[in-house]
């Protein structure tokens, strides 16, 4: 005989076991793309100058720099101007990471293997001067072309693509 409380649990565990198996499926599906995540109450256009801290550089001495160089152009095309020393309106700091994502949902190749991607993901946060409090996140996960060629101009326009989002970029009609 089955109590009450048994079948309370018993609905408990199959609706938890329910969710998990959509949370595993929903996850094996990556989001490309530009995420933003800002502070509501700060107005971006009182913002006219930063410094760079301390954050986490790109692997790759060459891409550290192409990624900084990309990032000081798109920062300066929303108005903003880099100081070497002193105390700026923002700091300023980036990321990136090169990561493989496998398709779970492809057919296997001969030697069993499944489609992978290479992707990068980069990011820019900016932070309240001395309190290390986030205003700005802006984050762009894409697959990669690999070819080193192609490198600088593939970085540029993941930068460009990130700051599309930018809170006081108007998107274009």
């Amino acid at each position: 005989m089955v109590t009450r409380n048994g079948r309370r649990a018993v609905r408990v565990v199959v609706g938890l076991t329910v969710c998990l198996i959509a949370a595993a499926v929903s996850a094996q599906t990556p989001n490309y793309g530009v995420t933003v995540v800002s502070e509501k109450k700060m107005d971006f256009t009182t913002l006219k100058t930063y410094v760079w801290t301390n954050g986490q550089p790109a692997a790759l001495p060459s891409a550290d720099k192409q990624l900084v160089a990309a990032i000081e152009k798109e920062l300066a095309g929303v108005g903003l101007k880099k100081l070497t020393t002193g105390k700026a309106d923002v700091d300023v700091a980036y990321g990136a990471l090169r990561r493989t994502d496998v398709d779970t949902n492809s057919k296997p190749d001969a030697t069993g293997a499944m489609k992978r991607y290479d992707v990068g993901s980069v990011y820019v946060v900016m932070f309240e001067p001395g309190t290390r409090n986030p205003i700005l996140r802006l984050r762009l996960d894409k697959p990669l072309e690999m070819d080193p060629a192609k490198a600088e101009a593939t970085i540029n326009a993941a930068v460009a693509e990130l700051f599309t989002k930018y809170p006081t970029r108007r998107p274009k009609k």
